[in-house]
């Protein structure tokens, strides 16, 4: 895996896929700075190196040309994070980016319009992938947000570059952790899995049961277990279809010696609201009019104690409706519990956007060992899958 490290940028234009999708307010101003920063020591080392520095990402799903979705909003914010003026042109191919490309100068650098404003980039044209080749000397793919897409901008524009090829510091960081998890991770290993439904995640489970030794089930996706074990789940999200599919995960884990665990008792409430009425129940014994929104306080204890014992951590998706501050507390002290492990020498990674967000809300992103920037991409790295954008770059 050639990476940044293996190759040196002195007079070389860089053409670097970012993922600079981030949330903007209405006035147009970044509300989350996480990805431009993540991409922050790439454009840096390209830049010290004494070259130039080409940026191309998309923002958004536009329809066409759309000036809300245009990167020249978040001009202002880049070049706050990286400390260079960043220059920007209002398209990504065509005679005037290959001017403006050079004229480029070492140390500078040009952050390309959104590449969604051209059909051929979700398509993976190649003849739209050969017109970016021409803007660098070298491509690097910092962005693991969208290399479960086969597009032009991060698959199908690897095959111009030959040798001149790496992965970014931030992609690179991606797939090693996820090699720490999935590869060479120390035991025990624990997998979180929460979020609402079990349809999302079932590939997922599958996949990890011969990679880890316990799995703890959360969340709005728990209740579908709970019910085909016998348990009364009151008005708690269910899905009855994937009944049979949990009981074969149930039988899976028990074949392969791994241990699963759910919620002991549960936080539930009479109406989906900060302002209902709660109460704590059995897990496996929630009254009608009532649906578990957090795990309970014996919940809270037991899964401590399991993260406490692991040495490998994998979370990906709450275990509450931690959105609303009545329901938080459960996935508060669950991410507390992967901190004190990290602390005390275990590796955590923690993935998928609902995670991430909770981590950020509640401090926790500096006290885990990684925290994924690509939500899909993770997941399908986790369901075994290769990733189009990374396969492409180790031809």
């Amino acid at each position: 895996m050639k990476t940044l490290n293996d190759i040196n940028f002195e007079n070389k234009k860089a053409l670097i896929r970012v993922d600079f999708n981030v949330p903007l307010n209405a006035d147009f101003k970044v509300t989350d700075t996480t990805r431009i920063e993540a991409a922050k020591p790439t454009i840096l080392k390209v830049l010290e190196d004494g070259g130039s520095a080409i940026l191309m990402s998309h923002l958004g799903r536009p329809k066409g040309v759309e000036e809300k979705f245009s990167l020249k909003h978040i001009v202002n914010t880049v070049s706050e994070i990286i400390g260079v003026q960043v220059k920007f042109i209002g398209n990504c191919i065509g005679e005037d980016v290959e001017k403006a490309v050079a004229e480029l100068e070492n140390g500078e650098v040009l952050l390309l319009e959104n590449l969604r404003f051209h059909p051929e980039e979700k398509a993976g044209d190649k003849d739209f992938a050969e017109k970016l080749s021409r803007l660098g000397d070298v491509y690097v793919n910092d962005a693991f947000g969208t290399a479960h897409r086969a597009h032009a901008s991060t698959t199908i524009i690897a095959q111009f570059f030959s040798e001149n090829k790496c992965f970014g510091f931030l992609l690179a960081k991606e797939i090693e952790s996820l090699n720490a998890v999935l590869s060479d991770s120390k035991k025990p290993v624990t997998a979180i899995i929460g979020g609402a439904k079990v349809s999302s995640k079932i590939d997922v489970i599958k996949n990890i049961l011969d990679k880890v030794d316990n799995i703890i089930i959360g969340g709005g996706m728990a209740y579908t277990f709970i019910k085909v074990k016998g348990g009364k789940i009151g008005d708690s999200i269910c899905e009855d279809d994937k009944l049979d599919v949990a009981q074969e995960i149930l039988n899976l884990a028990l074949a392969k010696g791994v241990k699963i665990y759910l919620p002991v008792d549960v936080l539930a409430a009479d109406s989906f609201s900060e302002d209902a009425n709660t109460d704590v129940f059995p897990a496996n014994d929630i009254p009608d009019g009532w649906q578990g929104l957090d795990a309970g306080p014996k919940t809270n204890v037991a899964f401590s104690y399991i993260i406490a014992d692991s040495k490998t951590i994998l979370w990906n998706g709450p275990i509450g409706v931690f959105e609303m501050e009545k329901f938080a507390k459960g996935t508060i002290e669950l991410g507390n519990a992967i901190a004190d492990a990290t602390a005390d020498g275990a590796f955590s990674l923690v993935g998928g956007g609902d995670s991430v967000a909770a981590v950020k809300q509640f401090g926790l992103a500096n006290k885990v060992s990684y925290v994924s920037t690509g939500g899909g991409a993770m997941l399908e790295m986790l369901e075994g899958k290769t990733l189009p954008g990374i396969e492409a770059m180790l031809k």
